[in-house]
């Protein structure tokens, strides 16, 4: 077998981008001789627009011929490369997209595998009971807040027959504490005079005759 197909290559195996660019350096010395045989061409052609009919002229173009048939099998040889070149590249690039893939289903793995450890840490039956204590400590904090706020109002079944009897009764003490002089002091502070005065308070009248005389 090795005498027919010869013996395995040793070394590294050839890429797709080593094989890329041993393709693109044939393409290059391709179009190097194309620009050369189409030069040579164009020569021959202004010669041969100045020569008559003759045997020099026929030769010539013998010879152009010649360049023209190599020119197009370069050509041809160019289209091969150039398939060839396509080819390697849509494979390279259906193979980077599959590396993308496998990194992304990889990320994704580890990812899931992150996540149910983390989740299977977390007890939802003691979530659910923390929501509920907290929910029992913000209804007792409503209800202190309401009994906090509570107002001291007057009793709603208060009757309002004995509040009209107290503000007449009211009315009768403020007009007998007028007649006898006391003054805007009402009954219940005449016992509460501060320790701080001398003397009793003196009549308004009293005091502008004691002034006059």
């Amino acid at each position: 077998m090795n005498r027919l197909f010869g013996a395995a290559p040793k070394g590294p195996k050839p890429t797709l981008d080593s094989a890329i660019s041993n393709v693109d350096s044939r393409l290059q010395s391709v179009d190097v001789k194309l620009a050369s045989l189409t030069a040579e061409l164009t020569t021959y052609q202004t010669k041969l627009s100045k020569m008559r009919e003759g045997p020099g002229k026929s030769a010539l173009k013998e010879k152009a011929k010649k360049v023209l048939l190599q020119r197009r099998r370069y050509e041809a040889q160019r289209e091969q490369l150039q398939g060839q070149v396509w080819n390697m590249e849509q494979a390279q690039n259906m193979q980077d997209n599959l590396k993308n893939v496998m990194t992304t289903v990889d990320a994704l793995k580890t990812t899931n595998k992150e996540l149910r450890k983390q989740y299977g840490k977390v007890d939802i039956d003691k979530i659910e009971r923390m929501q509920d204590e907290m929910a029992d400590l913000m209804d007792v904090g409503n209800e202190i807040q309401e009994s906090l706020s509570r107002g001291y109002d007057v009793p709603e079944d208060v009757d309002e027959a004995d509040l009209d009897a107290e503000l007449e009764a009211l009315g009768m003490e403020m007009e007998m504490e007028a007649e006898e002089g006391i003054g805007a002091v009402p009954g219940f502070l005449q016992d509460e005079v501060p320790e701080f005065v001398d003397e009793a308070p003196v009549r308004e009248g009293k005091a502008v005759k004691e002034a006059a005389g």
